[in-house]
């Protein structure tokens, strides 16, 4: 079992680890991490782990290996050195992309607050990232809503996280905007993302600390992708 520190601390960008398993494929196992799996539409980390010696093992990403979420499985470059089960090394993410992605994650959370429908899939990107959403018709007023975005994302809102049980969660279906995308759920406690007074909703990827760090923003294309589906696009202004 792997200790997520990202989820308590997204802006770590060094970490003292240790080796606790090598998997079959070559990917590495540590006892914590700062390193995002690829989950819920966001991709996983990249950077490296670097040795006691200073030799550094690129990462190429992060994954739950074998789909075990209490865990993450970091891949190492086709010809990185393999370290030894026990070995201390130190994590050391890209933090350039994860901020990008940090803003973009919680950009898209605000973007489900402007258009308010049911979220069908979605995905984070570096400079820009997407919702569907089951919504039979593009607003006419997008650029009231781009503005309506911009305003919150200018708001100064604090965003922080906070915990309840699996069952509460269960018994509070409302929180859930994601129709196929499940919450991060089976280690008997979810992870709640808060926005200011504006959003509240079940997720495990990381964000910023506040909405002005995302920057401004502005709607690209929206495509139709079924009968009442349709995608929007959010970048970097």
């Amino acid at each position: 079992m792997t200790e997520f520190v990202f989820r308590e601390d997204s802006y770590a960008r060094t970490l003292p680890v240790t080796v606790t398993a090598v998997t079959p494929e070559g990917g590495i196992v540590l006892d914590r991490t700062i390193f995002y799996a690829t989950s819920g539409g966001q991709p996983g980390d990249t950077g490296y782990l670097e040795r006691a010696n200073g030799e550094r093992i690129p990462i190429t990403g992060t994954i739950h290996p074998d789909g075990d979420k209490t865990a993450i499985s970091h891949v190492p470059a086709a010809d990185a050195p393999a370290p030894e089960v026990g070995e201390a090394l130190t994590a050391l993410i890209d933090w350039e992309r994860r901020y990008k992605l940090m803003r973009i994650h919680t950009a898209l959370h605000l973007l489900s607050v402007v258009f308010p429908f049911a979220v069908t899939g979605g995905s984070v990107g570096e400079d820009k990232g997407r919702l569907d959403f089951d919504m039979p018709e593009v607003p006419e007023n997008l650029g009231e809503l781009e503005a309506e975005l911009n305003a919150m994302v200018a708001g100064n809102h604090g965003v922080s996280t906070e915990w309840i049980t699996d069952a509460e969660l269960a018994a509070n279906p409302g929180l859930v905007k994601t129709m196929k995308v499940k919450p991060p759920m089976g280690q008997g406690r979810v992870r709640l993302v808060r926005i200011g007074d504006i959003d509240l909703q079940p997720c495990g990827g990381t964000h910023v600390a506040n909405t002005r760090e995302i920057g401004p923003l502005k709607l690209g294309k929206i495509e139709k992708k079924g009968a009442i589906n349709r995608r929007v696009t959010v970048l970097f202004a």
